[in-house]
């Protein structure tokens, strides 16, 4: 049984930060993703991740600000979140897998609770 719990959210002014945490257990060999969800809007893929982290995808719209890895040591995945913009303000999710690189979510067995973030304009 994988159990997800995501930390780290909170309330950045727009162009800021903020590390996303997911820490993880029973996890091994999954692939990872993380998605969101805006209020009235459907869950969206944002980031994945193979096992190994030598695999990663993002979606279009945060392709070149955000970052996802992995420190499998720690049971830990993580995402970078940098030049953030009111538009990024979602509940965000981490969720595992075992279809490398998936966007769907109907593709992830496991969820965490969410984290919010809000990035102020």
């Amino acid at each position: 049984q994988v159990q997800l719990v995501e930390s780290g959210g909170g309330l950045v002014q727009s162009g800021g930060s903020l590390r996303l945490s997911c820490a993880a257990s029973g996890f091994s060999n999954y692939a990872m993703g993380w998605f969101r969800q805006a209020p009235g809007k459907e869950r969206e893929f944002v980031a994945a991740i193979s096992w190994s982290g030598g695999n990663t995808y993002y979606s279009s719209s945060v392709k070149g600000r955000f970052t996802v890895s992995r420190d499998n040591a720690k049971n830990t995945v993580y995402l970078q979140m940098n030049s953030l913009k009111p538009e990024d303000t979602a509940v965000y999710y981490c969720a595992a897998t075992r279809y490398l690189g998936s966007a769907r979510i109907g593709d992830y067995n496991y969820w965490g609770p969410g984290t919010q973030v809000t990035v102020s304009s």
